[in-house]
């Protein structure tokens, strides 16, 4: 579908923008939060900066790391190595409860209404919010999950006791050999369950959340719905922002709302029924809890 050319937020929090988010959700039928990594950011989980050299220091010393997301795709020698690193960022960005409480807020914000969460992102916040799990669709995959990396079959494998074991035991920026995941089919080195690329598992958890999401569209349709889009950036536009954007031009019903820092964006299309907040998740979340 062919978007107008869009409308873009100014920096800051105006309060008639408040008011209209709290009218809409108020107000809605159902409440869609799309969820992208702008949302784990405004809850503390920067991958680089302060964060970055308070746990990785030493990988910054030794393989002059930029920042944990562009460590993911260095070229480690061993798989010693490559663990070593995955482990540690698997532990801080999974096993790590996030330092504000920005998904606490969230969940307030919606535990009341009918509502489903969509989200690309992949370390777990939503569940150790509270959220319920049922209502959750990580389309992206988990850092807690591993895969087979050919893969030869279809299926994931919780990793934090394996995951603890590494961080406790790695030695020079590597894990010993023996704490190496393989695959219990073929033996194949197990890889990380992220989509990257045509060989992510999308396993039996995987479609019952994209059936429950679905079913949940259906069952709403034609009603008064707040896409509430949070953090989504321009990387993976497809799965979060273009259908809502789709979804609201359907239904006059519907009311759009972006919250993201720098990126706060709607087409002319849907500008009456959208609101645009340039300004952190967390500091909105705050404002519209106490807008009542």
């Amino acid at each position: 579908m062919f978007f107008s050319s869009p409308k873009v937020a100014a920096p800051g929090i105006q309060p008639k923008d408040i008011r209209r988010l709290r009218e809409a959700l108020d107000a809605a039928d159902a409440v869609i939060v799309g969820a992208g990594s702008g949302l784990s950011t405004s809850a503390g989980f920067d991958y680089s900066g302060a964060r970055f050299h308070k746990y990785f220091q030493d990988y910054i010393d030794r393989y002059s790391l930029a920042d944990m997301y562009s460590g993911g795709f260095y070229p480690f020698e061993t798989l010693e190595e490559f663990w070593g690193f995955w482990s540690r960022h698997i532990y801080v960005n999974r096993y790590m409860d996030p330092p504000k409480p920005v998904y606490d807020k969230l969940l307030q914000l919606v535990t009341d209404k009918d509502y489903f969460v969509l989200t690309t992102n992949v370390d777990h916040c939503f569940q150790k919010a509270g959220f319920d799990k049922r209502r959750l669709f990580y389309t992206q995959g988990d850092y807690g999950l591993w895969q087979c990396s050919k893969p030869c079959h279809q299926k994931t494998y919780d990793n934090e006791e394996t995951v603890r074991a590494m961080v406790a035991e790695q030695k020079n920026c590597q894990v010993p050999t023996a704490l190496i995941p393989r695959c219990p089919v073929c033996g194949a080195p197990m890889a990380m369950n992220l989509r990257a690329d045509d060989t992510f598992v999308e396993d039996d958890g995987w479609h019952r959340a994209a059936m429950r999401y679905q079913d949940f569209i259906q069952r709403h349709q034609g009603l008064d719905i707040l896409y509430l889009e949070l953090g989504v950036g321009a990387n993976t536009p497809a799965i979060i922002k273009y259908p809502f954007w789709q979804m609201t031009m359907a239904n006059l019903g519907a009311t759009y709302a972006c919250i993201n820092f720098g990126q706060a964006v709607a087409p002319d299309d849907i500008a009456h029924q959208s609101i645009l907040i340039n300004a952190d998740i967390g500091d909105v979340l705050d404002a519209l809890a106490c807008e009542k």
